[in-house]
């Protein structure tokens, strides 16, 4: 078969859009014309410099290239440079109390904060008043306001009051936190409306379903995730299924593909169907909202769909670099974007491979089965450096999984979006549709579930230079080697057991553990689980972080099987919840627990999962010592053990954290200070007694809050600190003020949501950390 040639003569163009943008986004509106007008005098220069007619193509490359690239170096600069030299960005610098009007340009989405729920939102401003005076202005920024802000839909106009911040995004002129309730001045048109009632009733329709199903069902077909389980959404990124809780382009190409289905089966043909389909994609992407991402993704789903039908790879990558340029040029923003990225790589992926693997595939297995393998095959390994680089991982079950739930998301996708057209007229057949929607959903969250579940479901990467080029030099020796392979049944098959026997049996992150490691910080989210090296696969484990699978991971990369004492520093979920990881599969001596069991319901469960694996428990004495292989410690505190109160917390501290066993290690003559959750009030205790607290390694206390006595921490003396702390966490942790101490304390400080696991290793007497990001 003769290849297809590809046309990428329309590529350089796209990259030079995509390049201007992103560098001018920071530039002020000045700089941006200046430089827009010097390529255009080059552009002028070059269309009539007198050229051999062999070299005029080129030239013609070369002077669109400049035309585009001024355009986007204009485009950029207006855009960032308007929204930097707003009034809102002075006001919002002082903090100022101002009344703002303008029009909602996002749906209100609800989250839970630490003491209550709030509702964030985007807003394009139109005017601002403040000390008197009344500026019109256009500029977007971010709401945060009470959960009053529900009711405001996307499109109305409003006026509310509140306090300006500085945003952390370029993209905003300012964070409004709103003092109290929207003032609706007029409601959105009846597009809006319409559109917001087809919204409604997508989730009125899944409402009767479990959680996950309630939630991805919408999500599906509007890119609603709003309400969906956090371990679930962890579960979707582990097993490269993200994809599906976003709006991307395979949402527009299933809707897509059945409407124009159907409209072939009720006898439109020609204009008609182009009508149809234009129409389609409107619907679309006002159901989704048209923000950037929706365009973007409405976009890629028409490139990928062009570029899988006949004859449409030399088409398609010269749609990709229009649908590119255009993009960018529409809105900037997007050069920056990291969801831009993947969905451009992904479809580039799709156009440039899928069609060469499908046909190498279909050689030996049925057409339809080898274009669902070669799609996600092809997206997952074009993508696999860039999702390295963002998330520290190569997630290993991605096209496994992927392929596993293709067959449902077209199920799930239509149905739901059929049932939530008939909810608006009929609620119980709405909700019956729902429930057939809800089927194949309960596969997808099936398949991620339980894909998330394998130890080698994702491996860790690191984020250094170097491991990042070897990844996308190994991408594309896969992608170079990767049409011979799938070719041979024989091979293609040997090759996925492979992958199959590395999933279910990993061989662990490459040069991990590492040698001579001491002590292991486990990234196990917002809590704590730490691993101290007693001996060969044998270790003794300090607090157990709040999910037992991604404790069992830590441990089973460390290699241990034998764990002969569990100690349990206090019962707060985050310390205790993941008990069950460390007892699946391995030996467990003893647990040791906190004299204080407090609260009560995790102390119940410590004590449930102990003899449910007959585990015998014991309280941890202050003052006691204890060997195990080449550990040697003594539990400092509590000194004295708190009174149990009604709440976690109160002005004496919380007595949970209060009550936390501290633990002085010493291992191969490393000193290192386990601090539990300890609070203020166990660190002075533990300060009082005089004891000698100088060590190498300081576990700082409670994730690094700011309720630390400085006596103590600097009592310590330590060069190294770790931090057991989970990223975005609600708490604020690690605090400022905290992390000052250390400063000043002269410690360097580690941190397991920035740096992953972190292990403190001994090589040939020389102490220091090496980490997994």
């Amino acid at each position: 078969m003769t290849r297809e040639p590809l046309d990428f003569r329309l590529a350089p163009v796209a990259l030079a859009t995509w390049s201007a943008s992103a560098l001018a986004l920071g530039w002020s509106v000045t700089e941006a014309l200046a430089a827009s007008a010097a390529l255009l005098l080059g552009a002028a220069a070059i269309r009539f410099l007198p050229v051999a007619r062999p070299h005029q193509r080129a030239i013609r490359l070369v002077f669109a290239v400049l035309i585009v690239t001024a355009g986007a170096v204009a485009a950029a600069g207006l855009r960032s440079g308007a929204v930097a030299s707003s009034p809102l960005q002075s006001l919002a610098r002082q903090q100022a109390f101002v009344t703002l009007t303008g029009t909602a340009a996002s749906d209100p989405i609800r989250k839970q904060g630490r003491f209550a729920a709030y509702v964030v939102m985007r807003l394009q401003a139109s005017g601002v008043q403040t000390s008197g005076a009344s500026i019109q202005l256009s500029s977007p920024l971010l709401v945060i306001g009470p959960v009053s802000w529900m009711s405001v839909h996307l499109g109305d106009e409003l006026t509310a009051e509140g306090h300006l911040q500085a945003p952390q995004s370029r993209d905003l002129a300012g964070v409004l936190i709103a003092d109290g309730d929207p003032l609706i001045i007029r409601r959105a048109d009846w597009l809006h409306q319409g559109i917001g009632t087809v919204r409604k009733g997508l989730v009125e329709s899944a409402s009767g379903l479990p959680p996950a199903e309630r939630s991805l069902v919408p999500a599906l077909v509007d890119g609603d995730v709003s309400t969906m389980p956090p371990d679930v959404t962890g579960d979707f990124q582990t097993t490269g299924l993200t994809h599906l809780l976003a709006v991307s382009g395979s949402n527009l190409t299933l809707v897509l593909a059945f409407v124009l289905f159907t409209a072939r089966w009720c006898g439109v043909r020609a204009v008609g169907l182009t009508v149809t389909g234009l129409v389609t994609v409107v619907f679309f992407v006002l159901l989704a909202r048209p923000e950037p991402s929706v365009l973007r993704a409405a976009a890629m789903g028409v490139v990928g769909l062009v570029g899988l039908s006949s004859g449409g790879r030399r088409r398609g990558v010269r749609v990709l670099s229009v649908a590119v340029t255009v993009l960018v040029l529409f809105d900037p923003w997007l050069a920056r974007s990291v969801g831009f990225l993947l969905s451009t790589l992904a479809t580039a992926g799709i156009l440039l491979l899928a069609p060469l693997w499908r046909d190498a595939m279909a050689a030996w297995m049925p057409r339809r089965i080898a274009e669902a393998v070669a799609v996600p095959l092809s997206a997952q390994i074009v993508c696999t450096p860039a999702i390295a680089a963002i998330s520290g991982k190569v997630s290993l079950v991605a096209v496994f999984a992927n392929l596993a739930a293709a067959p449902a998301v077209g199920p799930t996708t239509v149905v739901g979006l059929i049932g939530g057209l008939v909810a608006v007229l009929n609620a119980t057949l709405g909700h019956v549709l729902g429930w057939v929607a809800g089927l194949p959903a309960r596969w997808i969250i099936a398949v991620a579930t339980h894909g998330a579940a394998f130890e080698g479901a994702s491996l860790s990467w690191p984020l250094s230079p170097l491991s990042l080029v070897a990844l996308v030099l190994f991408c594309l020796c896969v992608v170079t080697a990767m049409r011979a392979l799938i070719s041979r049944r024989y091979a293609a098959l040997l090759a996925t057991a492979a992958l199959v026997a590395i999933v279910l049996r990993p061989i662990g992150q490459l040069g991990w553990p590492p040698a001579g490691w001491l002590m292991v910080a486990c990234d196990v989210g917002q809590g704590d689980g730490l691993v101290l090296n007693a001996a060969p696969h044998t270790a003794v484990v300090v607090d157990t972080g709040p999910d037992p699978i991604v404790m069992d991971r830590c441990l089973t990369r460390l290699g241990i099987t034998n764990v002969p004492l569990v100690v349990l520093t206090h019962f707060h979920a985050d310390h205790v919840d993941g008990l069950p990881g460390v007892l699946d599969g391995r030996r467990v001596g003893e647990i040791e627990t906190s004299p204080l069991a407090d609260p009560l319901y995790g102390a119940e469960a410590v004590a449930r999962q102990a003899r449910a694996a007959s585990v015998p428990t014991t309280v941890a004495v202050t003052g006691e010592t204890r060997t195990v292989g080449q550990l040697h410690w003594q539990v400092l505190g509590p000194i004295h053990i708190p009174t149990p109160q009604l709440g976690d917390d109160s002005s004496n501290g919380s007595p949970p954290n209060n009550a936390s066993v501290v633990m002085l290690l010493r291992v191969q003559g490393v000193r290192v200070l386990l601090s539990g959750d300890a609070e203020q009030e166990e660190q002075g205790d533990i300060l009082a007694t005089g004891v000698d607290l100088g060590v190498d390694v300081l576990k700082v206390a409670h994730h690094g809050s700011e309720n630390q006595d400085p006596a103590y921490v600097f009592a310590t003396r330590a060069p190294l600190a770790v931090i057991s702390v989970g990223a975005d966490n609600l708490y604020g942790h690690p605090a400022p003020q905290t992390l000052g101490l250390l400063d000043q304390l002269g410690a360097q400080t580690y941190r397991t949501d920035l740096n992953g696991d972190v292990a403190v290793i001994d090589e040939a007497g020389q102490l220091s950390i090496v980490s997994t990001k």
